[in-house]
């Protein structure tokens, strides 16, 4: 009873520090990559991994098989998946505050459609020639300077537009990925389909080399820029009035966001909800003040996303792709995230 009395109190200290929060999610984003070392079907205890460290700052070679797997398995895919729960996470969150709208999401543009048919192209076609990912992040791109151009009315564009505009480009390039899907031969069909559901079960560190950069010099641009905003959540009126050129600084947010998804999504394939969810989660948690809101949503994106990970590892059989585990998660949780707030802003 003394141990429950005291859990319940320190549960209840947790609920009204904000700054005890944020040491608890930073704790944990810094301890999950520790534990997910032991995680996988090769059983890997703590003295070997422990050896394996030790043998590889000495230049030894001993211990070659544990040391293949966690050196170019597993902590190759650790970073990937926090890179991209941390990039989707951020995106996100400068959408929704951009737009004013806490339904949207990286995706809003029509980016996974884009991104999908450039994998599609590059598996279907192109085979070793041309990798998955250079396709992925160039169509990607391509599909959100459609959707921008498309909403471009007299000169501006707005919101509405925008979002029309990106249902326009995501039914140009779905359906292009539907005629890529129906005329390929079967065996390219399922590696085309298993992207499409996002899977970090081939995570590399050439992946690594290629998405880090752009997540990371993105990241640190929106985080740096993550005050204006609180002044875009204003309205648009209000921010022209503080002297602030909101179409100019849309179009920096915009680009930005889909910079760090597109690098996301052209490495591990079409990572659903998470993106979705976790802002919701830090407002729920730390409040709407985006100067807080942008930086712990890829904390906690980043935990989540690996703890997903984790759970497809250790499931026995075939491996699920973590993409259909965050949809299976994130549709039923933001049911209950509708309902709790009657569609409204948390």
């Amino acid at each position: 009873m003394i141990f429950l009395r005291n859990f319940m109190g320190f549960l209840i200290v947790v609920q009204d520090n904000k700054s005890l929060k944020i040491l608890l999610i930073i704790a944990l984003f810094i301890l999950s990559p520790v534990f997910s070392l032991f995680i996988g079907a090769y059983q890997l205890p703590p003295h070997k991994i422990w050896q394996v460290i030790d043998g590889a700052f000495r230049g030894q070679t001993t211990l070659f098989n544990e040391g293949t797997i966690l050196f170019d398995i597993r902590i190759p895919r650790i970073i990937i998946a926090m890179l991209v729960g941390f990039s989707v996470s951020v995106s996100s969150a400068t959408f929704q505050a951009t737009f004013r709208n806490p339904l949207v999401s990286e995706y809003i543009l029509g980016l996974s459609s884009g991104a999908a048919f450039g994998a599609s192209l590059s598996i279907a076609f192109f085979g070793d020639h041309i990798p998955i990912q250079p396709l992925a992040f160039v169509f990607g791109i391509i599909a959100v300077f459609m959707s921008y151009l498309l909403s471009r009315i007299k000169g501006e564009s707005t919101v509405l537009s925008l979002v029309l505009s990106g249902i326009i480009t995501t039914a140009v390039f779905t359906a292009g990925n539907y005629i890529i899907r129906y005329i390929v031969e079967p065996e390219k069909l399922q590696g085309i389909v298993v992207w499409l559901m996002g899977s970090l079960s081939a995570a590399s560190w050439n992946d690594i080399y290629w998405s880090a950069p752009w997540i990371l010099i993105g990241s640190a641009l929106l985080i740096l820029l993550r005050w204006r905003l609180n002044v875009l959540s204003m309205g648009d009126e209000e921010a022209k009035a503080l002297g602030v050129d909101v179409g100019r600084l849309k179009v920096v947010f915009i680009l930005l966001a889909t910079l760090i998804t597109a690098s996301a999504v052209s490495v591990v394939g079409i990572i659903g909800w998470i993106g979705l969810m976790v802002p919701h989660i830090t407002r729920m948690l730390l409040g709407t003040d985006n100067r807080l809101v942008l930086p712990m949503s890829g904390i906690i994106g980043a935990i989540l996303m690996l703890i997903a990970d984790n759970i497809v590892r250790v499931s026995s059989g075939v491996e699920l792709p973590v993409g259909v585990l965050t949809t299976l998660i994130g549709a039923p949780f933001f049911a209950y995230l509708i309902r709790k707030t009657k569609g409204g802003w948390e």
